[in-house]
């Protein structure tokens, strides 16, 4: 049994690769199936998101796993597999399982210790379990590395510091103030990063908003998604009169507000203190603003400053995340060594249970005289002993499985209690229930594709 990670990711492809892999949300349950159905391909889960298309897999054989899951993707995408080797990122067994564990606790996005992608690991696994895709090595992997990463977030910092621009400067709008609650903010400007900073005052509870825009339908547009108040940029003096903070960030080439023109302002203040945030390059804001008394000005390096102390914090963060990881994934394997034993433990007492019914069954036919009662004290007395005798092996074969070399020693204890034959049953009795699956699978499949088919009219 081989974990696999194979998938195209923003750390080796750019995003003109990576736009060739996407999948849309309605056709992963065939992919999933389809790949499911692949030589070597025990278990499987597809995640699918903008920065990442990964396969994770549970294969018997690595190279024949390795082999079709890169056919399959070549197939499902309609990429020749010599187009898209080069961005490949392949992770076999240790490395695959740290990965695994990284990717949920954000420890492998874009912006280090981001909450979202545990989200979309969760959907990505609900769905390959009700797809029957994922099995018992799966079912509880991914469990464990969906709560370690829930753990991860509320037991370290990793997410409480600011690691964009936009969000930096909230953050020092907060240092500044405390909080937002009762202040109002004037957003100069109405592109990406103002309606991202709009996302982010609004999470802080801030309900007082004004936006300028040399645009007066694209700062409406954007006010009105906040529920703020949208102005021309002729009315900017009496916005200024009005407001706490000032985040600036348009695409002028010019400043969008000069020293000459907060001095007026702060007259009609009265010197009440103004802050001024300026996340533009170039620059809106003319940085004579400083001199102003009561005007504070914080430009895209003072944020740049903030934001680099954060990704550190957050760095540090994440070497205890990795110290967890590390215990998480002793703790699975240590798991997964118990699996081989468990077919061995089931043969161990099948076999026992056997010899027992076998013996009642002579003192039966041996003593006919005996009542109910007395036959089920020697069935209760019998079975103490062989609970007894299997005490010890059934420890010692769990310590065995933990060790190097575990499959010989495995193989030994198999050859020396003769469980071969009941092994062969139990793996008779398995694949007969994979095969039940496999089946089932198909037949809702086959349901759901028809029941997409459209009929003509006449027949509808």
């Amino acid at each position: 049994m081989h974990i696999l990670s194979i998938g195209i990711n923003y750390k080796k492809a750019p995003v003109h690769i990576r736009e060739k892999f996407t999948i849309d949300a309605d056709r992963l349950p065939e992919a999933l199936i389809q790949l499911r159905q692949m030589k070597s391909i025990l278990e499987c889960v597809i995640v699918a998101t903008c920065n990442r298309t990964e396969i994770y897999a549970v294969a018997d054989q690595l190279h024949t796993g390795r082999h079709f899951i890169k056919t399959f993707m070549s197939e499902w995408f309609q990429v020749g597999k010599e187009d898209f080797a080069p961005y490949l990122d392949v992770k076999e067994n240790e490395t695959a399982l740290k990965h695994l564990f990284e990717v949920p606790a954000g420890l492998d996005s874009m912006v280090l210790g981001e909450t979202q992608i545990l989200g979309q690991i969760k959907d990505a696994f609900f769905m390959a379990q009700e797809q029957g895709t994922t099995g018992t090595i799966f079912n509880m992997l991914f469990k464990q590395m969906i709560t370690m990463a829930k753990r991860a977030h509320a037991e370290t910092q990793i997410g409480e510091h600011a690691v964009s621009v936009s969000y930096a400067a909230i953050e020092l709008g907060k240092k500044i103030f405390g909080h937002f609650a009762g202040k109002s903010v004037l957003i100069l400007g109405a592109g990406k990063m103002s309606e991202l900073t709009l996302k982010h005052l609004a999470g802080q509870g801030v309900t007082d908003i004004y936006v300028v825009n040399r645009t007066f339908d694209r700062a409406r547009e954007l006010a009105a998604k906040m529920n703020g108040q949208a102005y021309e940029l002729n009315q900017l003096a009496d916005c200024l009169a009005k407001v706490d903070i000032v985040i600036s960030s348009t695409g002028s080439n010019e400043y969008m507000v000069d020293k000459a023109l907060v001095e007026k302002v702060m007259q009609k203040r009265q010197h009440h203190s103004l802050f001024f945030i300026d996340i533009a390059v170039p620059r809106d804001l003319d940085p004579d603003i400083h001199q102003v008394e009561n005007a504070f000005l914080y430009d895209i390096d003072d944020l740049n400053g903030i934001v680099q102390a954060n990704i550190q914090e957050r760095q540090r963060e994440a070497e205890k995340i990795q110290l967890m990881i590390k215990d998480e994934i002793d703790q699975f394997q240590k798991w997964v060594h118990t699996l081989g034993v468990v077919p061995i433990i089931s043969a161990l007492r099948q076999k026992a249970l056997a010899i027992q019914d076998e013996t009642m069954q002579s003192i039966m036919n041996k003593c006919p005289e005996l009542d109910e009662r007395e036959l089920k004290v020697i069935r209760k007395h019998t079975k103490s002993i062989i609970n007894q005798l299997l005490r010890d092996p059934i420890t010692r074969v769990k310590e065995m499985a933990a060790e190097p070399h575990s499959k010989e020693s495995l193989d030994m204890f198999t050859q020396i209690f003769a469980l071969e034959d009941e092994l062969v049953e139990q793996e008779k009795i398995e694949n007969a229930k994979q095969l039940a699956q496999a089946i089932e699978n198909k037949r809702k499949q086959t349901l759901k594709e028809s029941a997409s088919v459209k009929l003509p009219i006449m027949y509808q």
